[in-house]
């Protein structure tokens, strides 16, 4: 099998490789579905702010427990039944639905369990990659970890306009059933080989993941880079607000708008494929992480679809290989004994920049506009940019990606 399949070359990769991409689409189609019907309904920008919020909240909660969790127990075992989770709060969602009873407060009680099985899964998942892909196949791994993120990105929300315009049960069911497919085939991947850390639950086992990613600076750089960024900068929680009053597209544009920056993070794992990132990472991902801040701010002047598309996908794509060059050095700088916790920690920066960003948006845009709130983030974020270069020189100076701190 070619090089640029490597990761491939492995079963149980297969299985996990389109388990992670089920779970995604299921969680786009989801997404849309629950976000366009809410808005929808009451059009209420600060309900958008909520749904990210509510989601967040229990991975900053949990978090000292679900790295633990990913590094005292089958991390296999935690995301299949995870997923498990997901498919009943889906299943929750469709009883509402075809029942006449969604209304915001019972939808955002069942995304708060949503967001615990997210929780105890994001490290749990992240961390199994590592344990079923030998090293060296490890950063081929990453990109179509990332593919298949991406091309979720691009067919969920997608499928979830689509399937909505048949009928909310329609799309509801059909993001329980994936998630299903998904879990079984989670549970299908033979037990692999996990390095076991400290036992007991003292806190300063728990804590363990928050000191690492403080000493390495390498690590702290990268990650707390894609909060702030992210965090300030994201406009994915205004789009049902664009697609409904300033593009009037209707819940179909709302998934393609969903799906576009999914388009350009695709065409981008696929330049990465053929043209691999070889020399002076760091200084890529800063440029980046710039250009999505200025594409962000093009997608919020934008009242032309088509101008709007483009920004989509340019800030797809320049997240994309920010993404690409964070997870590779994360996961090869972090020992295997703690990299759950450390994954745990991630995924509250990721949630913060995610969810809490969505949060951020909704609420900002409640009271200044939609407008407003996404060009000052894309603002914002090329100054994160700007910023972090400076605070952060070793990150900034990394140059190959095969580096990491060696294995015990």
């Amino acid at each position: 099998m070619s090089t640029r399949f490597a990761a491939f070359r492995h079963v149980s990769y297969q299985r996990y490789f389109t388990s992670r991409f089920l779970t995604a689409f299921s969680v786009n189609v989801l997404s849309v579905s629950v976000a366009w019907q809410i808005y929808d309904q009451t059009q209420n920008a600060a309900l958008l702010g909520w749904i990210g919020l509510v989601q967040f909240l229990p991975a900053l909660v949990l978090v000292l427990f679900t790295g633990a969790a990913a590094d005292r127990f089958g991390r296999r075992n935690i995301m299949g039944l995870s997923i498990i989770l997901e498919m009943i709060c889906a299943l929750a969602i469709l009883y509402l639905a075809v029942t006449g009873q969604f209304k915001p407060l019972w939808v955002l009680t069942i995304l708060t369990v949503f967001g615990i099985a997210r929780a105890f899964m994001s490290p749990a998942a992240s961390s199994l990659a590592v344990n079923i892909v030998p090293r060296e196949d490890f950063a081929n791994a990453v990109g179509f970890n990332a593919s298949s993120w991406q091309m979720a990105s691009i067919l969920g929300p997608a499928a979830g306009g689509l399937l909505y315009g048949i009928s909310p049960g329609v799309a509801y069911s059909t993001a329980a059933l994936t998630l299903l497919s998904a879990a079984l085939l989670i549970f299908s991947i033979p037990k692999p080989k996990q390095t076991i850390g400290a036992t007991g639950s003292s806190l300063n086992m728990l804590l363990g993941g928050f000191r690492y990613v403080w000493k390495e600076k390498i690590v702290l750089g990268a990650i707390s880079l894609d909060l702030f960024a992210v965090l300030l900068g994201g406009a994915v929680a205004l789009l049902p607000v664009y697609a409904r009053d300033i593009l009037e597209l209707g819940p179909v544009g709302l998934g393609f708008l969903r799906a576009s920056p999914g388009i350009g993070a695709i065409a981008v794992v696929v330049l990465i494929a053929w043209v691999p990132i070889k020399d002076h990472a760091g200084l890529i991902l800063f440029i980046c992480v710039a250009l999505f801040g200025l594409s962000t701010v093009v997608f919020g002047h934008s009242t032309v679809v088509w101008v709007s598309i483009m920004a989509l996908m340019c800030v797809g794509a320049f997240d994309m290989i920010s993404v690409y060059i964070r997870e590779i050095l994360l996961q090869l700088w972090t020992p295997d004994d703690v990299r759950g916790r450390v994954n745990a920690v991630n995924s509250i920066f990721l949630g913060a920049s995610n969810e809490l960003g969505e949060a951020r948006a909704g609420f900002m845009a409640a009271k200044w506009g939609g407008v407003f709130t996404v060009v000052a983030g894309g603002y914002a974020a090329i100054g994160v940019a700007a910023i972090w270069a400076g605070l952060f020189p070793r990150l900034r100076k990394s140059r190959y990606l095969h580096e990491g701190r060696p294995e015990a």
